[in-house]
């Protein structure tokens, strides 16, 4: 689920996929694998760093 929420609240904030990585501190190909369910498990790190640039909390961004 956590892929599907990061798609749906980047285009919330109306981000493209390079420019959230950017914001995050995640590369640019992580990111990808995360929103196309390729990873889908991200270190907590990551969950973090995106949360962060998302706005929101890291149980939010993993809710079902």
């Amino acid at each position: 689920m956590i892929s599907k929420n990061i798609k749906i609240l980047r285009k919330q904030l109306k981000l493209s996929q390079e420019e959230l990585a950017k914001k995050a501190g995640i590369t640019y190909s992580t990111l990808i694998k995360l929103e196309s369910g390729a990873n889908l498990n991200p270190t907590l790190e990551t969950a973090r760093k995106l949360a962060r640039a998302l706005t929101v909390s890291i149980d939010e961004l993993a809710k079902e």
